[in-house]
């Protein structure tokens, strides 16, 4: 390989991997003449679970190539398929595979046989793409008495591509698979029933409606632990998302780490038991951001004593954080949401509002928790027809580092006894939880308590 075709190989090799890395792809199709270092490039790209399967009709992989495989770690990940490429295809169908990204060189007298059997027997997932390289054949395509028959490939596959109306071209010649108009002719064996089903919830799949691009969000209790976990997940689903914590450097740094990610983000201290740091932090907000779609009242605190030591300040300071905080914050913010006809609300419970965790005892905490959950009905079913929805969520015992201390070993021996998942929850967890409270495609839901504690309520 001269240095020349070696330097066309990576430049080429970059922009796939780009691709990769933008549609989060796991499994892959190359059809065409193919060089290996492209390939172990892509493959680089992919998750440890990800595969490629590169098929040609002969072996075109550059010199060494297989011995580069093999030296790599990422090696692992490539399956080749040399024969026949129909073949090839019949067996993947076969298999029920389905893939992320399809790669077609144009350039093959047997291009358009290739892209119609991917289409036609769904090898594509959903919101998969096709990638077509050398659509162009240096702008031969376009010229008249061009007898070339590479270029003549081309030219049929273009003409295929653009007539298709399963799919939509860009001027890379990146195609993915479109939305069925509502006039499309569809081919089917059965009856098929045009429904919202069928089309998408207001013509959007499920996975655009977890969605919350340009929503605006706040976590209390957002520096660490859970709040920590809620900021991540609700910034990596789209929304704008304001850290708040007690202790202003958690926040920041929480915020440091969104900021890190793409997602915009503001940090600010707040107590929540105080209606003047409440109001002062929807104020920021808004004063920042426009409005407050999803307010995530996660703050909290936990005071373990028996319960006939458990002293008035201890009650107190608890209830004052866990329900006194959390409805301050559900008014602060419900004013807004009611004023602009929507809002989602979500409120952190405990399964302790379900049962009596042992043995430890807090009977504040327990009861505050079950406080929650009630605030929470309440709220749901008065608000929900002004377009506010009010949901909770009952963690069981969270993985914190708290909890690995020497002194709490023989404690957390006993709670995993009695958790059926045999582990305790770790605030991942959680995540998909708040998305989904948070987003449209959980609309009709509300006072809901979301338990996700491995079953440890049930025994």
């Amino acid at each position: 390989m001269t240095p020349y075709s070696k330097f066309k190989v990576m430049k080429g090799s970059q922009i796939f991997r780009m691709f990769v890395h933008m549609i989060r792809a796991r499994k892959i199709l190359l059809i065409g003449k193919l060089k290996g270092y492209s390939i172990l490039a892509i493959a680089e790209e992919l998750p440890d679970n990800g595969k490629i399967f590169a098929c040609a009709e002969e072996p075109y992989l550059g010199v060494n190539s297989q011995e580069a495989f093999d030296y790599s770690s990422d090696g692992k990940k490539i399956s080749l398929r040399v024969g026949p490429v129909a073949d090839t295809l019949e067996a993947l169908h076969a298999e029920d595979e389905h893939f992320d990204i399809v790669f077609i060189d144009a350039d093959q007298r047997n291009a358009v046989q290739h892209y119609s059997f991917v289409m036609d027997n769904h090898l594509l997932s959903m919101d998969a793409v096709i990638c077509v390289e050398n659509t162009l054949m240096k702008g031969q395509v376009y010229l008249e008495n061009v007898s070339d028959e590479n270029v003549l490939a081309v030219r049929k596959l273009n003409a295929v591509i653009n007539s298709d109306p399963r799919v939509e071209q860009s001027g890379l010649s990146l195609i993915r698979r479109s939305p069925v108009p509502p006039d499309a002719v569809i081919e089917s064996k059965t009856q098929v029933v045009k429904d919202e089903v069928f089309w998408g919830c207001n013509r959007r799949h499920i996975l655009e409606r977890l969605r919350l691009d340009g929503r605006v969000a706040y976590v209390t209790g957002g520096g660490q632990g859970i709040g920590r976990a809620f900021a991540h997940a609700l910034g990596e689903a789209g929304a704008k998302v304001a850290v708040v914590d007690l202790v202003l450097a958690k926040a920041e740094a929480v915020a440091c780490e969104l900021s890190l990610k793409g997602i915009k983000s503001l940090a600010l201290a707040a107590d929540v038991s105080k209606p003047e740091d409440v109001q002062r932090m929807v104020d920021a907000i808004v004063a920042g951001w426009g409005t407050v779609h999803i307010a995530c009242n996660n703050a909290g605190i936990n005071l373990n004593s028996a319960s006939e030591e458990t002293s008035l300040e201890e009650w107190d300071k608890t209830f004052n954080v866990n329900l006194r905080g959390l409805f301050l914050c559900c008014q602060a913010a419900g004013r807004i949401m009611l004023n602009q006809g929507y809002g989602k609300i979500i409120n952190t419970a405990s399964m302790a509002s379900l049962i009596v965790p042992h043995p430890q005892k807090q009977l504040a905490y327990n009861t505050s928790k079950a406080g929650v959950v009630k605030l929470t009905q309440t709220l749901g079913t008065e608000w929900i027809d002004r377009g506010v929805k009010v949901n909770c969520i009952s963690p069981g015992i969270v993985d914190t580092p708290l909890i690995h201390s020497q002194e709490l070993r023989p404690l957390v021996r006993r709670w995993l006894a009695d958790i059926p998942a045999g582990r305790l929850a770790q605030p991942t967890d959680l995540q998909a939880a708040v998305v989904y409270l948070a987003s449209e495609a959980s609309d009709y839901m509300t006072g809901h308590n979301l338990v996700i504690e491995g079953g440890q309520s049930l025994w």
